[in-house]
């Protein structure tokens, strides 16, 4: 389900959330259980990792609910947990995962690079995308939406952001920084790598708005201690996949696998009910999966 009808809600509960306000943590003993048995087929990118015994997971570390970077040096979130899914899918315990930051703009060039075995960071997936490296999944439907300061009643959606002659940041790279020429004056578009100085720049006033997927901007209005709010409604539909080196057929047959059991297993539920759950409590259905290309 998308979180539409959830967004009013989730925005006005009152959070006690460790993960998010005090910057999170990856705890490794509440993990999947691990398939200790796996067994692949010779050359294909599972039995490389089975074997080497660790994979490199690309992710965000500064976007709560999906990718935070907690206490211990790790990332915590959905997309964490999802990674460790396919990880235990693997036969490798969360401890035998190495994060790498995947800011948005470094999300093709990493898989490409074979710095990152996969990405799983809020990455929409698009045709222009797909040039480049091959998606598993989606695993999730996101909606892009604006955040503004909480006293801000002048703007109410995207359309009113060129009669409010208002400044929106977005990511570099990112689908939304794209999307938003639609709606704002070019010259209003502030761009920075990373989500939160987008936040830094609302809150003392450089920018009018921030503008990314409703779950991002959930966890930093949820962050914000009632500084910010979520105006309107989403108004792009925004579906999650999995980066993968280009034409790895069988490994995103592999993880296409490992979502559909994730959501009959419980898996998938309870990923999101420990991470994004927290402010958006009813566990979204796996979306329809792609065919692997």
């Amino acid at each position: 389900m998308r979180l539409r009808g959830l967004m009013a809600g989730a925005v006005s509960t009152v959070l006690a959330v460790t993960l998010t306000a005090c910057g999170g943590s990856s705890d490794s003993s509440n993990q999947p259980s691990v398939n200790a048995g796996a067994s692949f087929e010779a050359g294909t990118t599972m039995a490389k990792l089975k074997e080497a015994g660790k994979v490199k997971v690309g992710t965000k570390f500064d976007q709560p609910l999906f990718g935070l970077k907690g206490l211990d040096g790790k990332p915590a979130g959905f997309d964490v947990e999802v990674a460790k899914l396919i990880a235990a899918k693997l036969g490798l315990t969360a401890d035998q995962i190495e994060w790498v930051e995947a800011q948005s703009k470094f999300r093709e060039e990493y898989i490409e690079q074979g710095k990152v075995d996969f990405v799983v960071a809020t990455y929409t997936i698009n045709d222009k995308r797909k040039e480049r490296i091959s998606f598993a999944g989606p695993y999730y439907t996101a909606g892009q939406d604006l955040m503004v300061k909480a006293d801000d009643t002048t703007i109410t959606g995207p359309e009113a952001l060129k009669g409010a002659n208002a400044k929106v940041c977005s990511v570099t790279g990112s689908t939304p920084a794209e999307k938003i020429k639609e709606y704002a004056d070019p010259a209003n578009i502030v761009l920075f790598d990373v989500y939160s100085k987008c936040a830094d720049a609302l809150r003392n006033g450089q920018v009018q708005a921030v503008t990314t997927d409703n779950v991002i901007l959930l966890g930093l209005v949820d962050t914000s201690k009632g500084a910010f709010k979520i105006a309107g409604k989403p108004f792009t539909e925004e579906p999650y996949g999995i980066g993968i080196k280009k034409g790895d057929t069988k490994f995103c047959e592999f993880v296409n696998e490992t979502l559909k059991t994730a959501s009959t297993d419980g898996g998938y539920e309870k990923a999101w009910k420990d991470t994004a759950g927290k402010v958006a409590p009813d566990a979204p259905k796996l979306p329809e999966i792609a065919a692997c290309s």
